[in-house]
Protein backbone atom coordinates (compact mmCIF):
# COMPACT_ATOMS: atom_id res chain seq x y z
CA UNK A 1 0.00 0.00 0.00
CA UNK A 2 1.56 3.31 -0.73
CA UNK A 3 2.78 5.44 2.09
CA UNK A 4 1.36 8.97 2.07
CA UNK A 5 3.56 10.45 5.09
CA UNK A 6 7.02 8.57 5.47
CA UNK A 7 7.39 10.33 9.07
CA UNK A 8 4.27 10.34 11.14
CA UNK A 9 2.66 9.93 14.37
CA UNK A 10 -0.36 8.60 16.76
CA UNK A 11 -1.29 9.71 19.39
CA UNK A 12 -3.26 7.23 22.30
CA UNK A 13 -4.68 10.25 24.48
CA UNK A 14 -5.95 9.40 27.73
CA UNK A 15 -6.52 11.97 30.97
CA UNK A 16 -3.18 11.53 32.86
CA UNK A 17 -0.86 10.43 29.66
CA UNK A 18 -0.17 10.29 26.07
CA UNK A 19 1.08 7.58 24.17
CA UNK A 20 3.04 8.27 21.31
CA UNK A 21 4.11 6.29 18.49
CA UNK A 22 6.70 7.95 15.82
CA UNK A 23 6.50 5.90 12.39
CA UNK A 24 9.80 6.93 10.46
CA UNK A 25 10.01 5.69 6.80
CA UNK A 26 14.02 5.40 6.02
CA UNK A 27 14.49 3.60 2.68
CA UNK A 28 13.42 0.64 2.78
CA UNK A 29 12.73 0.31 6.75
CA UNK A 30 10.06 1.24 8.76
CA UNK A 31 11.16 1.87 12.46
CA UNK A 32 8.62 2.86 15.53
CA UNK A 33 9.19 4.59 18.59
CA UNK A 34 7.26 4.66 21.00
CA UNK A 35 7.16 6.60 24.63
CA UNK A 36 4.56 7.83 27.20
CA UNK A 37 3.81 11.55 28.08
CA UNK A 38 1.89 12.91 31.12
CA UNK A 39 -0.46 15.78 29.59
CA UNK A 40 1.03 18.70 32.11
CA UNK A 41 1.70 21.71 30.08
CA UNK A 42 5.72 20.87 30.43
CA UNK A 43 4.68 17.02 29.49
CA UNK A 44 3.12 18.23 26.26
CA UNK A 45 5.95 20.66 24.84
CA UNK A 46 8.41 17.79 25.39
CA UNK A 47 6.21 15.67 23.69
CA UNK A 48 6.54 18.79 20.62
CA UNK A 49 10.20 18.87 20.55
CA UNK A 50 10.44 14.79 20.45
CA UNK A 51 8.24 14.42 17.19
CA UNK A 52 9.97 17.48 15.95
CA UNK A 53 13.35 15.51 16.48
CA UNK A 54 11.74 12.66 14.55
CA UNK A 55 10.39 15.08 11.86
CA UNK A 56 6.82 13.47 11.96
CA UNK A 57 4.96 15.84 9.79
CA UNK A 58 1.52 14.50 10.34
CA UNK A 59 0.55 13.75 13.74
CA UNK A 60 -3.20 12.08 13.93
CA UNK A 61 -5.26 11.28 17.59
CA UNK A 62 -8.23 10.00 18.77
CA UNK A 63 -11.23 12.56 19.41
CA UNK A 64 -11.56 11.19 23.06
CA UNK A 65 -13.92 13.15 24.84
CA UNK A 66 -12.17 16.72 25.96
CA UNK A 67 -8.69 15.30 26.83
CA UNK A 68 -7.57 16.01 23.00
CA UNK A 69 -7.89 19.73 22.97
CA UNK A 70 -4.94 20.42 25.42
CA UNK A 71 -2.86 18.55 23.45
CA UNK A 72 -4.28 19.82 19.90
CA UNK A 73 -3.30 23.33 21.37
CA UNK A 74 0.13 22.78 21.91
CA UNK A 75 1.09 20.92 18.73
CA UNK A 76 -0.78 22.69 16.42
CA UNK A 77 1.62 25.00 15.81
CA UNK A 78 4.08 22.51 15.28
CA UNK A 79 3.13 19.87 12.80
CA UNK A 80 -0.22 19.41 11.11
CA UNK A 81 -3.17 17.57 13.28
CA UNK A 82 -5.33 14.85 12.09
CA UNK A 83 -8.39 14.17 14.01
CA UNK A 84 -10.34 11.40 14.14
CA UNK A 85 -13.42 9.85 15.44
CA UNK A 86 -12.79 6.82 17.34
CA UNK A 87 -15.38 4.64 15.35
CA UNK A 88 -13.48 5.08 12.50
CA UNK A 89 -10.52 3.47 13.50
CA UNK A 90 -11.09 0.96 15.79
CA UNK A 91 -7.87 -1.86 16.08
CA UNK A 92 -8.91 -5.47 15.81
CA UNK A 93 -10.78 -7.00 18.65
CA UNK A 94 -8.26 -9.01 21.47
CA UNK A 95 -5.48 -6.84 20.83
CA UNK A 96 -5.91 -3.44 22.70
CA UNK A 97 -3.61 -2.02 24.12
CA UNK A 98 -2.36 1.72 24.76
CA UNK A 99 1.06 0.61 22.67
CA UNK A 100 -1.22 -0.82 19.90
CA UNK A 101 -3.62 1.62 19.84
CA UNK A 102 -0.98 4.75 19.44
CA UNK A 103 0.86 2.77 16.82
CA UNK A 104 -2.37 1.35 14.86
CA UNK A 105 -3.09 5.03 14.75
CA UNK A 106 0.43 5.63 13.33
CA UNK A 107 -0.17 3.10 10.64
CA UNK A 108 -3.84 4.26 9.16
CA UNK A 109 -2.36 8.00 8.52
CA UNK A 110 0.73 6.82 7.12
CA UNK A 111 -1.02 5.46 4.57
CA UNK A 112 -3.99 8.01 4.51
CA UNK A 113 -6.33 6.30 5.80
CA UNK A 114 -7.69 8.32 8.67
CA UNK A 115 -10.56 10.78 7.33
CA UNK A 116 -9.85 13.99 9.85
CA UNK A 117 -13.23 15.46 11.61
CA UNK A 118 -14.26 19.10 11.62
CA UNK A 119 -12.10 21.43 14.39
CA UNK A 120 -13.06 25.17 13.56
CA UNK A 121 -10.75 27.70 14.44
CA UNK A 122 -9.97 28.98 18.12
CA UNK A 123 -13.01 31.88 17.90
CA UNK A 124 -15.20 29.79 16.88
CA UNK A 125 -14.63 27.64 19.66
CA UNK A 126 -14.95 30.39 21.91
CA UNK A 127 -18.56 31.30 20.46
CA UNK A 128 -19.33 27.38 20.09
CA UNK A 129 -18.90 27.45 24.12
CA UNK A 130 -20.88 30.33 24.65
CA UNK A 131 -23.99 29.13 23.04
CA UNK A 132 -23.65 25.59 24.10
CA UNK A 133 -23.50 27.12 27.66
CA UNK A 134 -26.50 29.60 27.16
CA UNK A 135 -28.38 26.37 25.97
CA UNK A 136 -27.60 24.65 29.35
CA UNK A 137 -28.75 27.14 31.35
CA UNK A 138 -31.26 27.82 29.15
CA UNK A 139 -32.42 24.20 30.26
CA UNK A 140 -31.53 24.70 34.04
CA UNK A 141 -34.58 27.22 34.26
CA UNK A 142 -36.94 24.92 32.34
CA UNK A 143 -36.10 22.38 34.98
CA UNK A 144 -36.66 24.83 37.89
CA UNK A 145 -39.53 25.92 35.92
CA UNK A 146 -41.11 22.16 35.95
CA UNK A 147 -40.17 22.06 39.75
CA UNK A 148 -42.63 25.32 40.26
CA UNK A 149 -44.98 23.65 38.15
CA UNK A 150 -44.79 20.55 40.80
CA UNK A 151 -44.72 22.11 43.68
CA UNK A 152 -48.10 24.24 42.81
CA UNK A 153 -49.64 21.02 41.79
CA UNK A 154 -48.75 19.25 44.93
CA UNK A 155 -50.06 22.34 47.36
CA UNK A 156 -53.21 22.13 44.63
CA UNK A 157 -52.89 25.90 43.28
CA UNK A 158 -54.08 25.65 39.60
CA UNK A 159 -52.44 28.36 37.98
CA UNK A 160 -50.55 26.13 35.19
CA UNK A 161 -54.11 25.88 34.16
CA UNK A 162 -54.83 30.07 33.88
CA UNK A 163 -51.44 31.06 33.40
CA UNK A 164 -50.02 30.78 30.27
CA UNK A 165 -46.81 31.42 30.92
CA UNK A 166 -45.94 31.13 34.82
CA UNK A 167 -42.61 33.02 35.10
CA UNK A 168 -44.49 36.06 33.04
CA UNK A 169 -45.33 38.81 34.80
CA UNK A 170 -48.78 37.49 36.07
CA UNK A 171 -46.89 34.46 37.39
CA UNK A 172 -43.85 35.66 39.09
CA UNK A 173 -46.38 38.29 40.88
CA UNK A 174 -48.28 35.41 42.73
CA UNK A 175 -45.47 33.45 42.91
CA UNK A 176 -44.05 36.19 44.83
CA UNK A 177 -47.06 36.74 46.99
CA UNK A 178 -47.58 33.30 47.91
CA UNK A 179 -43.92 33.38 48.97
CA UNK A 180 -44.84 36.34 50.85
CA UNK A 181 -47.72 34.70 52.65
CA UNK A 182 -50.63 36.03 51.16
CA UNK A 183 -53.24 33.33 50.50
CA UNK A 184 -56.34 35.66 50.04
CA UNK A 185 -57.69 34.13 46.20
CA UNK A 186 -59.30 37.72 45.47
CA UNK A 187 -55.78 39.20 46.18
CA UNK A 188 -54.30 36.96 44.77
CA UNK A 189 -56.22 37.17 41.51
CA UNK A 190 -55.97 41.29 41.30
CA UNK A 191 -51.96 40.84 40.99
CA UNK A 192 -52.89 39.26 37.45
CA UNK A 193 -52.40 41.56 34.38
CA UNK A 194 -52.47 41.76 30.48
CA UNK A 195 -54.89 39.72 28.91
CA UNK A 196 -55.51 35.89 30.21
CA UNK A 197 -56.90 33.53 28.52
CA UNK A 198 -58.83 32.60 31.79
CA UNK A 199 -61.93 34.24 33.44
CA UNK A 200 -62.10 36.12 36.29
CA UNK A 201 -64.10 33.19 38.17
CA UNK A 202 -61.25 30.55 36.84
CA UNK A 203 -58.52 32.74 38.30
CA UNK A 204 -60.25 33.68 41.51
CA UNK A 205 -60.52 29.52 41.80
CA UNK A 206 -56.86 28.76 40.85
CA UNK A 207 -54.44 29.77 43.85
CA UNK A 208 -57.61 28.52 46.36
CA UNK A 209 -55.40 25.73 48.02
CA UNK A 210 -53.35 24.55 50.52
CA UNK A 211 -50.02 25.73 50.65
CA UNK A 212 -47.79 24.96 53.82
CA UNK A 213 -44.82 26.75 55.05
CA UNK A 214 -42.81 23.51 53.37
CA UNK A 215 -44.11 25.28 50.05
CA UNK A 216 -43.13 28.33 50.13
CA UNK A 217 -39.72 27.08 50.80
CA UNK A 218 -39.49 25.59 47.84
CA UNK A 219 -41.23 28.01 45.46
CA UNK A 220 -38.56 30.50 46.85
CA UNK A 221 -35.89 28.41 46.33
CA UNK A 222 -36.46 27.91 43.04
CA UNK A 223 -37.31 31.28 42.25
CA UNK A 224 -34.09 32.42 43.45
CA UNK A 225 -31.98 29.58 41.54
CA UNK A 226 -33.88 30.96 38.34
CA UNK A 227 -32.77 34.48 39.05
CA UNK A 228 -29.42 33.24 39.25
CA UNK A 229 -29.83 31.65 35.89
CA UNK A 230 -31.28 34.11 34.23
CA UNK A 231 -28.32 36.78 35.06
CA UNK A 232 -25.72 34.22 33.91
CA UNK A 233 -27.67 33.89 30.57
CA UNK A 234 -27.52 37.61 30.27
CA UNK A 235 -24.20 37.76 31.08
CA UNK A 236 -23.36 34.93 28.37
CA UNK A 237 -25.47 36.61 25.74
CA UNK A 238 -23.39 40.35 26.31
CA UNK A 239 -20.10 37.87 26.02
CA UNK A 240 -21.64 36.47 22.88
CA UNK A 241 -22.43 40.11 21.10
CA UNK A 242 -19.02 40.54 21.56
CA UNK A 243 -17.71 37.17 20.61
CA UNK A 244 -19.77 37.57 17.12
CA UNK A 245 -18.80 40.91 16.03
CA UNK A 246 -16.33 39.68 13.00
CA UNK A 247 -19.18 37.59 12.11
CA UNK A 248 -22.05 40.01 12.21
CA UNK A 249 -22.98 39.48 8.28
CA UNK A 250 -23.08 35.93 8.50
CA UNK A 251 -25.68 36.25 11.68
CA UNK A 252 -27.28 38.58 9.65
CA UNK A 253 -27.33 36.63 6.45
CA UNK A 254 -28.53 33.59 8.15
CA UNK A 255 -31.47 35.56 9.88
CA UNK A 256 -33.39 36.21 6.25
CA UNK A 257 -34.03 32.20 6.08
CA UNK A 258 -37.38 31.41 7.09
CA UNK A 259 -37.43 29.85 10.98
CA UNK A 260 -34.04 31.27 11.55
CA UNK A 261 -33.84 33.76 14.34
CA UNK A 262 -31.09 34.99 16.31
CA UNK A 263 -29.85 32.64 18.64
CA UNK A 264 -30.89 29.77 15.90
CA UNK A 265 -28.31 32.23 13.65
CA UNK A 266 -26.04 32.08 16.43
CA UNK A 267 -25.71 28.57 16.97
CA UNK A 268 -25.66 27.59 13.18
CA UNK A 269 -22.07 30.10 12.77
CA UNK A 270 -20.61 28.72 16.28
CA UNK A 271 -21.31 24.71 15.22
CA UNK A 272 -20.74 25.01 11.51
CA UNK A 273 -18.23 28.30 11.45
CA UNK A 274 -18.01 30.56 8.30
CA UNK A 275 -15.35 29.34 6.06
CA UNK A 276 -18.04 26.47 3.91
CA UNK A 277 -14.37 25.15 1.93
CA UNK A 278 -14.02 22.87 5.08
CA UNK A 279 -16.96 20.63 3.73
CA UNK A 280 -16.58 20.11 -0.21
CA UNK A 281 -20.02 19.91 -1.15
CA UNK A 282 -23.88 20.26 0.80
CA UNK A 283 -24.25 16.98 0.96
CA UNK A 284 -20.85 16.64 2.82
CA UNK A 285 -22.46 19.17 5.61
CA UNK A 286 -25.51 17.46 6.18
CA UNK A 287 -24.12 13.72 6.70
CA UNK A 288 -22.02 15.06 9.25
CA UNK A 289 -25.01 16.98 10.87
CA UNK A 290 -26.83 13.92 10.81
CA UNK A 291 -29.63 15.22 8.78
CA UNK A 292 -29.66 12.37 6.21
CA UNK A 293 -30.67 8.46 6.16
CA UNK A 294 -27.44 6.50 7.16
CA UNK A 295 -26.24 3.77 3.96
CA UNK A 296 -26.74 0.66 5.56
CA UNK A 297 -27.68 -1.72 2.19
CA UNK A 298 -26.29 -5.44 2.33
CA UNK A 299 -27.72 -8.11 -1.06
CA UNK A 300 -29.30 -5.00 -2.54
CA UNK A 301 -31.92 -4.16 0.00
CA UNK A 302 -31.67 -1.26 2.44
CA UNK A 303 -31.88 -2.36 5.85
CA UNK A 304 -31.97 0.68 7.89
CA UNK A 305 -32.96 4.41 6.70
CA UNK A 306 -32.38 6.09 10.46
CA UNK A 307 -30.37 9.27 11.21
CA UNK A 308 -27.20 8.56 12.66
CA UNK A 309 -26.56 10.25 16.15
CA UNK A 310 -24.01 13.13 15.46
CA UNK A 311 -24.31 16.86 16.58
CA UNK A 312 -26.39 17.42 19.51
CA UNK A 313 -26.26 21.22 19.40
CA UNK A 314 -26.88 21.85 15.74
CA UNK A 315 -29.38 18.86 15.36
CA UNK A 316 -31.78 19.73 17.57
CA UNK A 317 -31.88 23.61 16.81
CA UNK A 318 -32.57 23.28 13.28
CA UNK A 319 -35.26 21.02 13.81
CA UNK A 320 -36.46 23.73 16.28
CA UNK A 321 -35.96 26.34 14.02
CA UNK A 322 -37.57 23.94 11.05
CA UNK A 323 -40.95 23.57 13.00
CA UNK A 324 -41.30 27.20 12.95
CA UNK A 325 -40.20 27.43 9.09
CA UNK A 326 -42.88 24.92 8.74
CA UNK A 327 -45.27 26.94 10.21
CA UNK A 328 -44.61 29.86 8.12
CA UNK A 329 -47.25 30.29 5.37
CA UNK A 330 -46.58 30.80 1.62
CA UNK A 331 -42.86 29.51 2.36
CA UNK A 332 -40.91 26.01 0.49
CA UNK A 333 -40.31 25.56 3.46
CA UNK A 334 -43.63 24.86 4.47
CA UNK A 335 -44.85 23.06 1.15
CA UNK A 336 -41.88 20.87 1.30
CA UNK A 337 -43.22 19.94 4.99
CA UNK A 338 -46.36 19.08 3.89
CA UNK A 339 -45.74 17.11 0.93
CA UNK A 340 -43.34 14.95 2.57
CA UNK A 341 -46.07 14.50 5.37
CA UNK A 342 -48.71 12.71 4.23
CA UNK A 343 -46.50 10.36 2.96
CA UNK A 344 -43.43 9.57 4.90
CA UNK A 345 -44.82 11.25 8.80
CA UNK A 346 -44.47 14.66 10.22
CA UNK A 347 -41.16 13.28 11.93
CA UNK A 348 -39.15 12.55 8.57
CA UNK A 349 -40.80 15.57 6.77
CA UNK A 350 -39.51 17.78 9.70
CA UNK A 351 -35.75 16.56 9.52
CA UNK A 352 -36.05 16.61 5.46
CA UNK A 353 -37.07 20.55 6.36
CA UNK A 354 -34.06 20.77 8.56
CA UNK A 355 -31.83 19.49 6.11
CA UNK A 356 -32.88 21.85 3.62
CA UNK A 357 -32.25 24.95 6.28
CA UNK A 358 -28.92 23.39 6.36
CA UNK A 359 -28.62 23.37 2.69
CA UNK A 360 -29.43 26.72 1.97
CA UNK A 361 -27.52 27.73 5.09
CA UNK A 362 -24.58 26.34 3.72
CA UNK A 363 -24.76 27.92 0.16
CA UNK A 364 -25.73 31.15 1.92
CA UNK A 365 -22.22 31.55 4.01
CA UNK A 366 -20.29 30.25 1.01
CA UNK A 367 -21.88 32.66 -1.74
CA UNK A 368 -22.40 35.63 0.77
CA UNK A 369 -26.00 35.95 -0.59
CA UNK A 370 -29.09 36.13 1.23
CA UNK A 371 -32.68 33.87 1.20
CA UNK A 372 -34.25 33.45 -1.68
CA UNK A 373 -37.57 31.58 -1.46
CA UNK A 374 -38.40 29.43 -3.86
CA UNK A 375 -41.96 29.95 -3.21
CA UNK A 376 -44.68 27.89 -2.09
CA UNK A 377 -45.73 26.70 -5.99
CA UNK A 378 -42.32 25.10 -6.29
CA UNK A 379 -42.92 21.82 -6.33
CA UNK A 380 -46.05 22.46 -8.57
CA UNK A 381 -44.22 24.56 -10.66
CA UNK A 382 -41.23 22.06 -11.18
CA UNK A 383 -43.32 19.40 -12.90
CA UNK A 384 -46.76 20.34 -13.97
CA UNK A 385 -47.05 17.39 -16.01
CA UNK A 386 -46.52 14.76 -13.65
CA UNK A 387 -49.45 17.05 -11.13
CA UNK A 388 -51.99 16.34 -13.88
CA UNK A 389 -51.26 13.07 -14.12
CA UNK A 390 -52.18 12.43 -10.49
CA UNK A 391 -55.02 14.97 -10.11
CA UNK A 392 -56.11 13.02 -13.40
CA UNK A 393 -56.00 10.06 -11.74
CA UNK A 394 -57.41 10.98 -8.41
CA UNK A 395 -60.55 12.36 -10.36
CA UNK A 396 -60.96 9.13 -12.68
CA UNK A 397 -60.77 7.06 -8.85
CA UNK A 398 -63.77 9.12 -7.62
CA UNK A 399 -65.84 8.47 -10.88
CA UNK A 400 -65.09 11.22 -13.16
CA UNK A 401 -63.96 11.29 -16.89
CA UNK A 402 -61.51 13.81 -17.53
CA UNK A 403 -60.14 15.56 -20.70
CA UNK A 404 -57.34 17.83 -20.66
CA UNK A 405 -57.03 20.43 -23.00
CA UNK A 406 -54.36 23.74 -22.65
CA UNK A 407 -55.92 26.97 -21.60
Amino acid sequence: MEIVHPKCAGLDVHQQTVVACARVVAGSSVTHDVRTFGTTTQELVALSDWLTAHGCTHVAMESTGVYWKPVWHVLEESVELVLANAMHIRNIPGRKSDVNDATWIAELLAHGLIRGSFVPPAPIQELRDLTRTRKQLVREITQHTLRIQKTLETANLKLTGVLTDILGVSGRAILQALVAGETNPERLAELACGRLKASRADLVAAPHGRITAHHRFLLQLHLAQIATLEAAVAEVEARLGKALAPFRAAVDRLITMPGVSETVARVIVAEIGFDMTRFPTAGHLISWAGLCPRLDESAGKRRSTRTRPSNPWLKTTLVQGAWAAARKKDGYLRAQFLRLKSRRGPKKAIIAVAASMLTAAYYMLKDGVDYRDLGADHFDRRDKAKLAKRLVARLHDLGFSVELRAA
